[in-house]
């Protein structure tokens, strides 16, 4: 009787697919303090998106959320999602910052690595693989799955082969969008356990057409060892298959399983009720979507695609952005549409859409994975694509990104302490994600003084309320969605009202004075006694008015007030939808004007610089 091995990734990869990672940490221990029991040969519990969703949405540390993880499961092996040299980033992070990220993963509870390439370049997994194995971990070398001419069962065979050269333990195959037919899983699985037959072979295989339950079979039928699923409660959509039931006919098929199927429902009921706790993200319909056998969007990419769409309102636009995702990636030679090429895909085809002109507007990944900055394309890129993109500039195929990277961790290390940073794994937080750490670390410490409440309204006993007035709504403030819950009104103070509002979870206290009207300056800000303390950005009125693409937050700010700029120099970067835009000077000239800073939220109708003509 062979034994399947399970993995459950419900508390990562259910909560990525389905309420786009917004769950918060003690929402996720009592579930887990169960999955713990059941037999499970890993839990993937971190990587993918929760690092970036904890620190930017959800306020909390992605490291104590590990360390939380493992003080609760004291009996299985917990399991992360390594982007490569993308780490849990959208961007290739110098080797040095890979090395401490695995190192301090391990440290804090990580036991099992899955390492994959957006592109299956085995290049950019190198420094990871043997990093985690140095320091012990059990790595499972990941094929990224998806459909294309150059795709085929001998492709995957021959990166297989580079990753056993390489060290892996485990050869896994990940089918993040749920394209993996139940004929191909037959196929690709007898082909990698002909050639090697020492190796367990792993199935990552996601719902989403309604697939993964045929393939998963027809994958074991050809001798795959392991499978992914999740709790009933967290499967299916785009999601994996409902482990309960796999474990049902896998038994029935006389495989053995050593997985508690009873232990295993308990944890869906209880993950069942948490689930309404956060409607505002279930937004997926119940039925497959077979429209990803075409577009191909994974499932973990969906649910935040609808949501960044509704916040920039243009969630009409879906369809015809998903028509063009279709042909950017073509045009782009193939590229698996996983995190980060699956962003940078979905947000070039979303501009494209947006300017009504392809390529018009190039994020800065776009362009960086056409020079070869994030590896070699599956396919070449088009001819004519390349050319606008790049111009007369040729791309870097042969040289292995991460080469041309100068080490970053030491020079980061005291930007990060001023920033807020306190320990080695803030530090990495930083490297990583600078604005958004930086924004984090300030938070921590407002709680911490006890500027800013830090436990959820459901467990405060009493709200200091004269009056209560229930009232809920959500409000998109500079292109970003708020869930916003009017609690009741305090004591009115020499400041003003006091209001105790529920914003995204989180309970806070404000001061409001009543509406009335301010003055504002010629730069478009208001002027408190004749002090700006408040920026209303002024609409665009000259050619030399600078404003962004799409909403977003500013990252990075290029240039300074009387700096000479030339048509097409960066002045800043706006982030939008996980990706960098540069934005460009329109024309020559001289920066008059900066409106913005670091951190600031921006939208379309907004001046963000202003550059004064020069005169020819």
């Amino acid at each position: 009787m062979r034994e399947i091995l399970i993995t459950d990734v419900s508390l990562r990869d259910g909560i990525q697919s389905l309420l786009a990672t917004r769950v918060r940490t003690e929402d996720l221990l009592p579930a887990l303090e169960v999955l713990d029991k059941c037999g499970f040969w890993s839990l993937e519990v971190w990587g993918g998106a929760t690092f970036d969703v904890c620190l930017r949405f959800l306020k909390e540390d992605p490291w104590e959320r590990l360390r939380k993880f493992k003080e609760t499961a004291k009996n299985t092996k917990l399991e992360m999602l390594l982007r490569g040299q993308n780490v849990v980033g959208y961007r290739h992070y110098a080797d040095d910052v890979v090395e401490e990220f695995v190192k301090r993963a391990y440290d804090n509870g990580i036991e099992v690595f899955r390492i994959f390439d957006a592109l299956n370049d085995t290049r950019n997994m190198r420094k990871s693989i043997e990093v985690a194995k140095k320091v012990g971990a059990i790595v499972k070398g990941v094929l990224s799955y998806t459909i294309s001419p150059v795709h085929t069962v001998e492709y995957y065979v021959g990166i297989a082969r580079e990753l056993v050269d390489m060290g892996i333990d485990i050869i896994s195959i990940k089918d993040q969008a749920g394209l993996l037919s139940p004929k191909v899983a037959y196929d690709l699985v007898s082909a990698l356990k002909s050639e090697f037959p020492d190796y367990p072979v792993h199935l990552h295989t996601q719902t989403t057409a309604d697939l993964a339950e045929m393939a998963q079979l027809k994958g074991i039928e050809a001798g795959a060892d392991m499978i992914d699923t999740a709790f009933y409660s967290l499967s299916c959509q785009t999601s994996h298959p409902a482990g309960e039931t796999m474990i049902y006919v896998l038994k029935e098929f006389g495989y053995e399983v050593k997985v508690d199927s009873q232990l295993y429902k308990k944890a869906g009921d209880i993950f069942r009720e948490i689930r309404q706790k956060y409607k505002k993200f279930d937004v997926l319909p119940p039925y497959p979507d077979v429209g990803v056998l075409i577009h191909q969007i994974p499932g973990g990419m969906i649910t935040n695609f609808i949501n960044q769409l509704r916040e920039q309102n243009l969630e009409d636009k879906l369809e015809e952005v998903l028509e063009e995702v279709t042909r950017v990636r073509e045009d782009l030679g193939y590229p698996p549409l996983v995190t980060p090429t699956s962003q940078i895909v979905g947000t070039q085809a979303f501009m494209n859409v947006l300017h009504g002109e392809r390529y018009k507007v190039v994020t800065k990944e776009t362009k960086d994975y056409v020079k070869g900055l994030y590896g070699r394309p599956p396919a070449p890129i088009k001819e004519e694509v390349l050319k606008k993109i790049l111009g007369d500039e040729k791309p870097i195929y042969d040289t292995r990104p991460a080469d041309l990277l100068e080490p970053e961790l030491e020079k980061a290390r005291e930007e990060a302490k001023e920033a807020g940073a306190r320990s080695e794994e803030d530090v990495l937080s930083y490297v990583l994600f600078p604005v958004v750490a930086k924004e984090f670390f300030e938070w921590r410490e407002k709680v911490e003084k006890g500027e800013v409440p830090s436990v959820p309204m459901e467990e405060v006993e009493e709200e200091p309320c004269s009056e209560k007035a229930p009232v809920e709504f959500n409000i998109t403030v500079h292109g970003e969605q708020y869930h916003v819950q009017i609690a009741g009104r305090g004591e009115e103070t020499a400041g003003g009202k006091t209001f105790f509002i529920r914003l995204d979870g989180r309970l806070e206290e404000v001061v409001l004075q009543p509406i009335r009207e301010v003055e504002v300056s010629e730069s478009g800000y208001e002027l408190s006694e004749g002090a700006p303390v408040a920026p209303k950005r002024p609409k665009p009125r000259d050619v030399g008015d600078v404003t962004s693409p799409i909403s977003g937050k500013v990252v990075n700010i290029k240039v300074n007030v009387g700096q000479q700029v030339r048509e097409g120099d960066v002045l800043l970067v706006v982030e939008a939808m996980k990706m960098e835009n540069e934005i460009h000077s329109p024309i020559d000239g001289v920066v008059e004007e900066i409106l913005v800073q670091v951190g600031e939220s921006v939208n379309p109708d907004e001046v963000l610089v202003r550059i004064k003509q020069t005169k020819g």
